[in-house]
């Protein structure tokens, strides 16, 4: 079977992406540092439930170590790449940029110079529907400009999509970046709205809704999202000049690389997320309502018809059925 190195393994959506694969039977190599920006445990756990499979190889380090990635790229060969490995967090970029420099862009730079000495058939690199930043026209088409990004962490991710490109079109590196919408379910991160939110309402204790919970999301949840990462592997790009051009492509006109969004098309108000969330565990919350956040946006929507026309795939999870699945995975984890 194939080889597959996927980076940020015992993250959140790299636990299922190495599930999905290792299930198909896979020889998978995951790379993570275990970073401590949330807790460490989980992501122990995660990784305990990967390490059963024969196929399953874990190592710990920073993507961002100089030569890690070139020796394991030198040992390992891989066939296919999925780089989900990065600092994540719109707010804690504003206080902590240096940890998205070096995690975000050097370690995508570390990660495109061991792809240049021991070229992939593939590889497939984690941006944000964050790069979007400031566009107001919606939803989000892959072929819109994206040049007003709000946040570090946005114009960092979007600074990965340019140092790839210029990789595919110098060295002829078949990439696919893949921005992500609001992604949520089981085994996600504490910091994350679905995590906090579930957390307090059993607890009796209010949450923070910002923008007076005038705020709408495109939630995806992460099964499907992990499916469509999986579907995208054999949608490799090819050189223009060769391809079989998709509506709405954004194939480069210069050089074998793509970006693909993963959403789920459907722009939810986020009070009505609240209320899945309280239909789910079955209580009322209570809003401590809050004005807009800095480097936030107000409203994010995909337009997800260019990964249906490439992998004949969408996204279906609906809100209360993924909400759900999370609140009972929730309460199971934590036997409340």
């Amino acid at each position: 079977m194939p080889t597959a190195l996927v980076t940020g393994s015992a993250g959140f959506i790299g636990y299922f992406v190495c599930r999905i694969l290792l299930k198909e039977g896979w020889h998978v190599v995951g790379l993570d540092c275990l970073s401590d920006y949330y807790d460490v445990g989980l992501k122990h756990r995660r990784e305990a439930e990967l390490t059963p499979y024969s196929g399953y190889r874990s190592i710990h380090g920073l993507v961002e170590e100089r030569g890690l990635l070139v020796s394991l790229f030198n040992e390992e060969k891989p066939d296919i790449v999925i780089h989900l490995a990065a600092q994540a967090g719109v707010r804690y970029s504003i206080d902590n940029p240096r940890a998205y420099l070096e995690s975000n862009i050097i370690g995508t730079f570390e990660l495109l110079e061991a792809a240049r000495a021991f070229p992939p058939k593939h590889m497939l690199l984690a941006s944000t529907s964050s790069a979007y930043g400031g566009n107001a026209k919606m939803p989000y088409a892959e072929t819109d400009r994206a040049d007003h990004q709000m946040s570090f962490y946005a114009a960092s991710k979007k600074s990965t999509e340019n140092i790839a490109h210029s990789y595919a079109h110098l060295f002829n590196l078949p990439t696919t970046m893949f921005r992500f919408f609001t992604v949520y379910g089981p085994w996600g991160r504490p910091d994350m709205a679905l995590f906090r939110f579930t957390k307090a309402i059993l607890n009796g204790e209010p949450i923070d809704v910002y923008n007076y919970g005038d705020m709408k999301r495109d939630f995806t949840y992460v099964e499907d999202l992990s499916r469509a990462i999986r579907l995208l592997i054999d949608a490799v790009p090819v050189r223009h000049a060769d391809a079989k051009l998709h509506p709405g492509d954004s194939l480069s006109p210069v050089a074998p690389y793509r970006v693909v969004n993963i959403g789920n098309s459907d722009a939810v108000r986020l009070t009505d997320f609240i209320g899945a969330i309280e239909a789910a565990v079955g209580r009322s919350a209570v809003k401590n309502l809050m004005p807009m956040q800095a480097g936030d946006v107000p409203a994010t929507w995909a337009n997800a018809s260019l990964l249906k026309s490439l992998t004949g795939y969408a996204p279906k999870t609906s809100v209360h059925e993924g909400v759900r699945k999370f609140v009972d995975w929730y309460r199971h984890y934590y036997r409340v």
